[in-house]
């Protein structure tokens, strides 16, 4: 039996595996009825996400999109709910098709209960997606 992780030893260890390049693995963090969503979302891009298989299928591509290849700043803050941090953060790499820089701020606030992600709330810059090569969404096509 697997002693679940802490909600910051989670999330690092997912921010390691989105390095990887191991979706999968990333996705499989989730609680089968977890919730990814996007307040600052553009027109075109989900606000919201519900399902492990949403999320799955969400970033499946997106590695072909984004490649990246740290995160250079992670801070992470525990709140007053233990299952709930907060986490500043920024991820640089490049966008795999114009080859140009990718550099991301990121605030986010994540739940983690029974070892598994329920929620999380990514509050992205949405001016870093009218980028060529940044919508692996398709929003733009």
């Amino acid at each position: 039996m697997t002693i679940p992780m802490a909600p910051a030893e989670l999330y690092r260890h997912g921010l390691r595996l989105l390095l990887e390049k191991d979706i999968p693995a990333w996705v499989e963090l989730w609680d089968d009825n977890g919730v990814l969503e996007f307040p600052f979302a553009p027109e075109g891009w989900p606000l919201r996400l519900e399902g492990k298989a949403a999320v799955g299928d969400y970033m499946r591509h997106y590695p072909d999109h984004v490649d990246l290849h740290d995160f250079p700043h992670v801070e992470i803050h525990q709140t007053t709910v233990p299952e709930r941090i907060v986490v500043e953060m920024r991820g640089v790499g490049r966008l795999v098709e114009t080859d140009s820089p990718f550099d991301m701020t990121y605030i986010a606030v994540v739940t983690v209960k029974e070892g598994r992600i329920t929620s999380y709330r990514d509050y992205w810059n949405p001016l870093a997606v009218s980028q060529p090569g940044a919508d692996f969404v398709g929003a733009n096509r």
